[in-house]
């Protein structure tokens, strides 16, 4: 393909893409295929000769499509959102086309040098303290990583190297493996399963304390489980608080956690993943009171933000603390202005990172802060029109409190009731969920993540829901009645 077909297929692409996402309603919002359903429609092995544009593009809808889940739909509600615009899809077309990798400074200035403004940019959307921002003169700064995952890992290695460094300066004659033995982390039995891997990557044990009542990290329970540790010659050194957690969207409490950490010595790390979007908007601002006792804080734009994955949102007080535990320094990756300028392959874990400041860039300037408000108070305004649905009807029963964007609830009854009725719902298609479960109650999670969704959208996953719902209980007691 030279410049000339690219300008012509290009256009044809844009095209398609924009007639795809105009008219996703149109597909099955949730695939009914098997798998190992692609390798009977395709070759087993790739073509000897170039093949003609025309006939990709059909093998598109003829293979990828029946396999697709349409994320984007408005009627999927699984998960939490992707995040998904035509500005940042502009954005990723840039990144692409310019194709640096922008592991140095040098290797790109521009890539470095943008991501440092709009991490500043961000960083007062949601007015972290001073200290996170490289614009404060200090030793902060964000960085985009690819996932929430990998902030929290590469918090955690942080936190261990410097706690086993002070330990070591202390007692020079005890093996580092001695150290390791004896570190744990904490998080609440709620956290996202990324932070148990963390540990297990890490190769320290990870302590998931009980939740309250609201399914919250409390500090006084956080507490015990330090004292107890400490009593068992264990050495406690880093927390991970959730804000926004993935089964239930509660959220940990900050400021009594964080003034432990801060008693303790220990790292806290804020993972913010779904929930961060929203406090750019200043009534949801109060769930980030406490960030200032964080040593770490993340948030996924690429979530709730309207920028396409991957773009995870990172902030450290102190960068040194990534630089000098990652730093490997080969002469071919030296540059003469080392020192002055952020150089992140330090603050991450691959070496090779894409421009993905530029999607952000493209978003930011686009919507704008007022716009990018706009459009979470509707997905919450959206969700509490769910909730008041659930509420209305004496079937169901609304699980923990609703926040942001996600509606928990259930059937009344054994959750067996709740879950026939989630698996009629998926295998029917019209709307798509998932469940979850906390202790031994077991609940249906309605998220609201199209971009474009509506009321509309809401009404007719609760007719659908009604529906089934209406299906099941009279089955039930006509079998009751045989």
């Amino acid at each position: 393909m030279d410049a000339t077909e690219f300008r012509k297929r290009g256009k044809e692409m844009v095209d398609f893409i924009a007639d795809y996402l105009e008219n996703i309603e149109e597909r099955r919002v949730f695939p009914s295929i098997k798998p190992g359903y692609l390798q009977e429609l395709i070759p087993d092995h790739a073509p000897e000769d170039a093949e003609k544009w025309d006939d990709l593009m059909k093998d598109v809808e003829r293979v990828i499509m029946p396999g697709v889940t349409h994320w984007h739909h408005p009627h999927f509600h699984a998960y939490f959102p992707t995040a998904n615009s035509y500005a940042a899809i502009c954005g990723d077309m840039l990144s692409d086309a310019i194709g640096c990798i922008g592991f140095t400074w040098a290797s790109s200035p521009a890539c470095t040098e943008l991501e440092v403004v709009v991490m500043d940019w961000l960083g007062k959307m949601l007015n972290l303290p001073e200290e996170f921002l490289a614009g404060s003169g200090g030793k902060g700064g964000g960085v985009i990583q690819g996932t929430a995952s990998e902030a929290t890992l590469f918090a955690l290695l942080a936190a261990r190297n410097r706690t086993i460094h002070k330990l070591k300066a202390a007692n020079p004659e005890i093996d580092d493996a001695r150290f390791m033995s004896k570190l744990v982390a904490y998080c609440s039995e709620q956290a996202h399963s990324s932070v148990e891997r963390a540990g297990m990557l890490g190769a320290v044990r990870i302590v998931q304390v009980p939740a309250d009542e609201n399914h919250c990290l409390r500090g006084a329970a956080l507490e015990e489980a330090i004292r107890s540790d400490k009593a068992n010659g264990l050495i406690p050194f880093f927390v991970c608080a959730t804000l926004g957690t993935t089964t239930s969207c509660a959220f940990d409490k900050l400021l009594e956690i964080g003034p432990l950490c801060a008693k303790e010595k220990v790292w806290l790390h804020i993972d913010a993943a779904y929930a961060g979007s929203a406090f750019i908007c200043p009534e949801y601002r109060h769930l980030l009171d406490g960030v200032e006792y964080a040593e770490s804080f993340n948030f996924n734009p690429h979530k709730w933000m309207l920028v396409n994955f991957d773009c995870s949102a990172m902030w450290i007080k102190d960068s040194s603390q990534l630089v000098d535990a990652f730093n490997v320094d080969p002469l071919y990756l030296k540059h003469e202005n080392q020192g002055s300028v952020p150089d992140y392959r330090h603050w991450q874990i691959p070496l090779g990172r894409r421009f993905r400041s530029l999607k952000l860039w493209f978003v930011l300037r686009l919507y704008g802060v007022k716009g990018l408000q706009a459009y979470i108070r509707k997905h919450i305004r959206l969700a509490h029109e769910f909730e008041e649905l659930v509420k209305k009807d004496e079937r169901f029963e609304i699980v923990g409190e609703v926040t942001m964007g996600l509606v928990c609830f259930r059937l009344k009854g054994p959750n067996e009731r709740s879950e026939m009725l989630l698996k009629r719902i998926n295998d029917e298609g019209r709307i798509h969920m998932v469940p979850s479960k906390i202790g031994s109650t077991y609940f249906l999670r309605f998220a609201v993540c199209a971009s474009g969704a509506e009321s509309k959208d809401i009404d007719f996953a609760w007719k659908v829901i009604s529906e089934l719902t209406k299906q099941l209980i009279g089955e039930h007691q006509t079998n009751n009645l045989k």
